[in-house]
């Protein structure tokens, strides 16, 4: 019962916020958090809700290769926007490459997440040759693309891995190469909000009564710090995913098994010129609807957790 009390104490306080007031104020967060809630459902039902099974070769015709969409004269109402070069329709393969556009994003925000918010923790509480030594590396890291580190860690991986594992390793390569190239934002701004929590009251009360570091760290510090965090974690995620899409476009990423959005759009691109545009423009659009929703929602966030603008 205590539970459940707390439980309902906690989402009336939620209600209660500003940050929910900010939210429901916000007609254009409010249109961005249904798009991407959307979206992202529709991605991981998949397999339930789409009309085909873009991965089970037994049912693809060559024969419906190229059909355009259902308004056109030649389409048909099986396929609604069309079909691709083999002949998979392609609102499914844009259900299925969203889920796995999705899955590689919020794998890499969270391991970004996890190797920036530890090392920030570390270096901003110790501080001394152990700080000195993350943010150098931070700040060497931060000087190279994104899109350069990820494409070399790529190589690497398949340079060291058996060509049978390629296809296989494919998205937990590319998962860990984003997320390497990710950590330096939240390093940086975990640090920073560190060094200064590490000087207040309650910290100074932690060791008196002799809290370990670890536990200081992940038990008091950590909960404070956690709000901007969030912020570059949900922006990160817009940018993981046009990460994604770009090495999957440059033909390094996602194996054309398992098409994402970017694979999506490599495909189409080869036919764009010879009139079958559908096949890289319905993914091109659902990129960038999803893209811009996750960006609109991180900058809501960015300014309603930021106290200065309430």
């Amino acid at each position: 019962m205590k539970s459940v009390a707390r439980i309902q104490d906690t989402v009336h306080r939620f209600f209660d916020s500003d940050i929910w007031y900010s939210f429901k104020k916000s007609k254009v967060t409010i249109a961005a958090a249904c798009v991407t809630a959307i979206m992202i459902l529709s991605a991981f039902t998949a397999p339930w809700i789409a009309p085909h099974n873009t991965f089970d070769p037994a049912t693809l015709d060559l024969m419906d290769a190229f059909t355009p969409p259902a308004w056109y004269e030649d389409g048909t109402s099986k396929f609604l926007l069309g079909t691709d070069d083999q002949g998979r329709d392609i609102f499914s393969t844009i259900l299925y490459g969203s889920r796995i556009s999705l899955f590689v994003a919020f794998a890499s925000m969270l391991l970004a997440m996890l190797l920036g918010v530890s090392l920030g923790l570390v270096s901003g509480y110790l501080g001394g040759a152990i700080e000195s030594i993350i943010m150098r590396i931070a700040d060497v890291q931060i000087s190279f693309p994104a899109i350069l580190i990820v494409l070399l860690i790529s190589g690497v991986a398949r340079s060291v891995l058996p060509n049978v594992r390629h296809e296989e390793m494919a998205i937990w390569v590319l998962i860990f190469a984003i997320g390497i190239s990710s950590w330096v934002p939240f390093a940086r701004t975990v640090r920073g909000s560190t060094m200064v929590e590490k000087n207040k009251e309650y910290v100074q009360s932690a060791r008196v009564i002799g809290r370990r570091r670890a536990t200081i760290m992940f038990r008091h510090i950590l909960p404070n710090v956690m709000g901007p965090v969030l912020v570059i974690g949900t922006i990160g995620l817009a940018v993981a995913v046009l990460t994604e899409a770009t090495i999957s476009f440059l033909g390094v990423g996602v194996p054309p098994t398992e098409p994402s959005l970017g694979t999506l759009i490599r495909i189409g691109q080869s036919f764009l010129f010879a009139g079958e545009w559908w096949i890289v423009i319905f993914p091109g659009v659902a990129l960038a609807i999803l893209v811009l929703a996750v960006n609109l929602l991180g900058d809501w966030m960015r300014d309603a957790l930021n106290p200065k603008l309430r």
